[in-house]
């Protein structure tokens, strides 16, 4: 009979450690995880579960990948990350559309895979 060794516990990691195994830079990086690559079925989803979608203005754009947006009607501030930098595609200020669960960024007519931070 063999016994269940005890696992450890997974760890929350947060900032440039975020889902960052494997990958030496956003250029080069294939990955689908979140905050990655938009993987099809990822874009196909958010498309068809419409009334998910939250009109968000960006208040903060950071050089490590992380955006803050904030809810018009609410004031609520969300936290996501992306690989890339985006700094220079993505303004303070600018309209955005978070899909809360399926994690995409809509910038204009562009899409982008982001994990909640």
């Amino acid at each position: 009979m063999s016994t269940r060794d005890q696992h450890t516990a997974a760890q929350h990691l947060l900032g440039a450690s975020m889902g960052m195994r494997g990958c030496e830079s956003h250029v080069d990086c294939a990955s689908n995880r979140p905050g990655h690559g938009l993987h099809a079925m990822q874009e196909r989803l958010a498309s068809v579960a419409a009334s998910k979608w939250d009109d968000v203005i960006v208040s903060a754009v950071d050089a490590d990948g992380f955006i803050e947006v904030v809810s018009p009607f609410s004031s609520e501030a969300t936290r996501v990350w992306h690989h890339e930098p985006l700094i220079g595609r993505v303004a303070v200020g600018e309209p955005v559309a978070l899909h809360s669960v399926y994690g995409v960024l809509a910038v204009g007519a562009e899409r982008l895979s982001v994990a909640a931070a």
